[in-house]
């Protein structure tokens, strides 16, 4: 058996997949996939025009130990698109519990995001976000079409991390985690 992949989607065949030929409802798909609580964070890069460019994400996974490799992944349609396009480096920053607000600013559109925003140039210029729970420095590696979206996959070079309470979303809103909820049996 061979595992490497035979075929990679194109932006053609990503969008015959997001032809909207699906019998699923996309609303109600939007709402079971949001019974699934992630980690809220802000993706980063500069920009080729010199400005630090940065969004809101909760797309973010672990994708191998070994070479250390992470992805996430934004809207075929979003504006920032062109700029992590042509980025060679990006910054994943793991939220806080207590950068709720930073959260939503850089989910909005029509505002200066870094605007009284504390942060410094890492690898490539990617920003990273001052009070992050932890910092992914990442040279962009590759990128994958799959529907209505793009995967960027990166090689993670260097990444920081604090043991404070990260930002946790979950039914479209912001939270955290209290442990202890959840008796968990003693493994054997």
């Amino acid at each position: 058996m061979n595992d490497k992949p035979t075929h990679v989607p194109e932006p053609e065949t990503a969008n015959e997949l997001a032809s909207g030929s699906s019998a699923l409802d996309p609303r109600d798909f939007r709402n079971a996939l949001g019974t699934y609580a992630t980690g809220v964070t802000i993706v980063t890069a500069m920009a080729d025009d010199g400005k630090p460019y940065g969004l809101t994400c909760n797309s973010f996974a672990s994708v191998s130990i070994n070479p250390p490799l992470v992805l996430w992944s934004l809207g075929m349609y979003s504006q920032g698109l062109p700029i992590f396009q042509n980025a060679a480096h990006f910054a994943v920053n793991v939220l806080g519990v207590s950068q709720a607000a930073l959260a939503t600013k850089f989910s909005k559109s029509g505002v200066d995001r870094f605007d009284g925003v504390n942060w410094k140039p890492g690898l490539g210029n990617a920003p990273l976000i001052a009070g992050s729970v932890a910092q992914f420095q990442c040279r962009a590696a590759n990128r994958y079409y799959g529907g209505d979206h793009v995967i960027f996959l990166g090689a993670v070079e260097a990444y920081a991390y604090n043991k404070q309470e990260p930002l946790l979303f979950l039914s479209g809103g912001f939270g955290r985690f209290v442990k202890g909820d959840v008796a968990v049996p003693a493994s054997s």
